[in-house]
């Protein structure tokens, strides 16, 4: 017990610093700040986190899919207005109807979870703090290594489709990334880092295509170009789905920096980020088993998942997570 308060003050004062260092950033748009915590719901709620991961479980075992779905829309949600559960209230021009979070998946997930919290602790867990402990738990779930989640964020209660327009996308340069990236408080490390989030999950062919024909980028490799155009003709359906991670599509593991390496980028965002020099050398290092990119994801995750939190008095705990109260 002693470890983990000691943990939550380190944690707090990290928070703490980055805040002051990214200031003029965070005016602009939401930075981390400090204000959740490990351990959060012990006494409140003691099994909180054991819900979730049942739930997500659930869900996991029925649709594999899921697990990348919901790694992206805390990710997606965190980027907009900061780790508020926004991503999650349904209705019209709410940001689930933006384009970036049409083909989301996972929201039954964290209504269930959220549904089995009501019923044993009342008004006491929020949605984003369901979305933040999910996320990690379907890391585990995919072979990753799990990490401690701080909580205590409360909802939000904006959830507006064009704030949606500033995510990373994936035609963006390095530079654009960076710029996303660093309006939040986040560094090219972090960047490089979160990227990694790829080596689960698919793309549509509708995504990408634009950049499989006419391609004349010598570091991208010819018999992987070949092999996209075959699954995604020119003319073909843009909703066809291909891995992210070629060959290791299901497995959370460092083989995506190894497929960049090789120029086996299926997004034009992540192929940069090998030939760009200023994210190469990040590659290079998580590429290598003793660049630990479990650990490093880890890191970058509680960094990014207390963006812009809402804590104390502000914002609520939503009844549920599609609507406000």
């Amino acid at each position: 017990m002693e470890f983990v308060r000691s943990l939550c003050v380190f944690i707090t004062f990290l928070g703490c610093l980055i805040s002051s260092a990214h200031g003029q950033a965070a005016a602009r748009r939401p930075g981390p700040i400090s204000g959740t915590r490990i351990g959060f719901y012990l006494t409140t709620c003691p099994t909180a986190e054991i819900i979730v991961r049942n739930a997500v479980r659930a869900g996991f075992n029925s649709d594999p899919r899921i697990a990348p779905g919901i790694l992206r829309m805390h990710f997606h949600d965190c980027f907009v207005l900061g780790c508020d559960g926004s991503v999650l209230i349904s209705g019209s021009n709410t940001e689930r109807t933006a384009v970036p979070n049409l083909n989301l998946r996972g929201f039954e997930v964290i209504d269930n979870a959220k549904t089995q919290l009501e019923a044993t602790c009342p008004g006491v867990v929020s949605c984003a703090d369901i979305l933040a402990l999910a996320a990690r738990d379907t890391v585990v779930l995919t072979r990753g290594l799990g990490w401690q989640v701080p909580t205590g964020r409360r909802d939000g209660r904006v959830s507006v489709a064009s704030n949606a327009n500033n995510l990373p996308g994936p035609r963006d340069s390095v530079a654009v990334q960076q710029q996303k990236f660093s309006a939040v408080g986040l560094n090219t490390r972090d960047l490089v880092v979160l990227a990694g989030g790829h080596t689960i999950g698919t793309a549509g062919c509708g995504v990408f295509r634009d950049r499989l024909f006419n391609n004349t980028d010598p570091n991208v490799n010819q018999l992987f170009l070949t092999q996209l155009q075959t699954q995604c003709p020119q003319n073909g359906d843009g909703s066809v789905r291909v891995d992210l991670d070629t060959g290791s599509g299901t497995t959370f593991d460092n083989s995506y920096f190894i497929n960049l390496s090789r120029g086996r980028g299926v997004l034009e965002s992540d192929h940069v980020l090998w030939t760009d020099p200023a994210t190469r050398p990040i590659v290079q290092q998580l590429m290598s088993p003793r660049g630990n990119f479990n650990a490093e994801f880890a890191r970058s995750m509680v960094r990014m998942s207390n963006i812009g939190v809402v804590t104390g008095a502000n914002g609520e705990i939503r009844r549920v997570c599609s609507a406000v109260n």
